[in-house]
């Protein structure tokens, strides 16, 4: 009988060793190494059938010829856009998200969408049945697309070498598991050694791999965090599941920015995609209310108009509180310390939530000033004009900075139909020659945005 192998492993990083240590000496962290069994047989490797057409020699970066076709459309315009224009050939691609988010769905979707490239979906979690109910949900047929339900990475590459698909999604990455190591799917060691074997299956053949992967409780993604060095690209699925809206952010692209973003409205039948996330972030109201100031913010390549909502009440028990829902709490605690330091307002003995509408979370600095707004239009109890927007960085000694890409935070304004933008007073030089028809007002201090909004 053979005795088994065991072998500790890092949960962080990955890093190996044969024995329990208290502190990863690799990422440093305390009390994160856990023992599997592992026992590596001598099979080799699982795609070892898939031999390279030469041997790898060193080529100049000038003689390295680039075929025809750089990326391929999947009929996505969200998803290609976080991926910087398409999918890259021979790319591998890690999803994230919670639970019931909507990753299979998407999935899916841009399997049932790329009608003239065949691909392979295995999945680990569910039936072809099951699949299949999902598919018909969708509305969306697509012949060329074949359901496999396995989870031996040796019978997954057999069925890869008959059907030579165009493009492979693995759902999920956690639910394969190879003979080569003996530990239960889901382990460490299951996790790294099927990623890698995908790997090095997707740069030989040139077949672009799409492998899902579940979240801890953390908001981390699941395994080593080898996983994410070793695959092309990381996106992250988010999303409150209080909202029909869901987001998708790249963590890390080698292909693309890591600033774009996706947006997706999930209905009835399968995830929507969102054109125009402007006016689906902007509540329509009848009339207006005090608190309550619109942000032209960027993110990516994208403008958009998000709606930005405050109150500023007593304290009722003595301490004051500091909430916000899509927005740094602490940078929020540094806006009210300006205005309550270069301003004058006494905030300091009441309550300040913010609330960003639509359940997304934004970093532009630009939407300081919107922030702003919103808080002294609360205090006050003054409303703000519903066709004024705000695009501008509140700094220490709280004058109004400039931000990057003003004119098209204008244009977008412009085009839903605002009348009115304040902007900072150092990005006139920034503006097109060309006067829109919007009115764009710069602004210097905190103390002229009062004036111009409440005098």
């Amino acid at each position: 009988m053979v005795k088994a192998k065991t072998t500790f492993f890092c949960r962080n990083c990955g890093a190996q060793s044969l024995k329990w240590i208290g502190r990863c000496p690799s990422c440093g962290e305390w009390n994160t190494f856990i023992e599997e069994v592992i026992q590596r047989e001598k099979k080799g490797s699982a795609v070892s059938a898939i031999k390279e057409t030469k041997a790898a020699i060193p080529v100049r970066i000038s003689e390295v010829t680039l075929s025809s076709e750089h990326r391929i459309d999947i009929r996505d315009q969200e998803l290609n856009r976080v991926l910087g224009g398409g999918l890259v050939p021979g790319s591998v691609v890690l999803i994230g998200g919670e639970p019931g988010i909507g990753k299979s769905t998407l999935m899916l979707q841009v399997a049932l969408h790329c009608k003239d490239l065949k691909v392979l979906y295995i999945s680990g979690e569910e039936s072809e049945e099951q699949i299949r109910m999902r598919a018909e949900r969708t509305g969306m047929h697509n012949n060329d697309c074949f359901i496999l339900t396995e989870t031996s990475l040796e019978a997954v590459f057999q069925q890869l070498n008959t059907l030579k698909p165009g493009m492979v999604i693995i759902d999920s990455i956690q639910t394969l598991q190879t003979d080569i190591i003996d530990s239960s799917a889901g382990s460490i060691s299951q996790i790294r050694e099927c990623a890698a074997e995908m790997h090095r299956y997707s740069k030989i053949t040139g077949t672009p791999v799409f492998l899902i992967g579940h979240i801890t409780k953390d908001g981390t993604l699941a395994g080593p965090k080898i996983l994410e060095h070793m695959v092309d690209t990381v996106l992250n699925f988010e999303g409150d599941r209080n909202y029909g809206y869901r987001i998708l952010r790249a963590a890390k692209n080698r292909f693309g920015s890591t600033s774009e973003l996706g947006i997706y409205e999930m209905q009835d039948n399968g995830l929507r995609e969102v054109s125009n996330p402007s006016e689906i972030l902007i509540s329509q109201r009848d009339e207006e209310v005090s608190g309550i100031a619109i942000a032209a913010t960027v993110e990516g390549l994208r403008p958009m108009l998000i709606e930005t909502q405050a109150l500023v009440s007593s304290a009722a028990y003595g301490t004051p509180q500091r909430s916000a829902t899509g927005f740094d709490a602490k940078r929020l605690n540094m806006l009210l310390a300006v205005l309550e330091k270069r301003s004058g307002f006494r905030l300091g003995i009441k309550d300040v939530f913010l609330n960003i509408a639509g359940g997304i979370k934004v970093d532009d600095p630009a939407i300081d000033l919107a922030v702003v707004a919103a808080v002294l239009s609360s205090n006050e109890d003054i409303p703000v004009d519903m066709k004024t927007c705000f695009a501008g960085e509140v700094g220490l000694s709280g004058e109004i900075r400039g931000v990057t890409r003003i004119g098209q935070r204008i244009t977008e304004a412009e085009k839903l139909g605002f009348t009115r933008i304040l902007i900072s007073h150092y990005n006139r030089k920034g503006l097109d020659q060309k006067k829109p028809s919007i009115k764009v007002v710069p602004v210097r201090k905190i103390a002229e945005l009062y004036t111009l909004l409440f005098a």
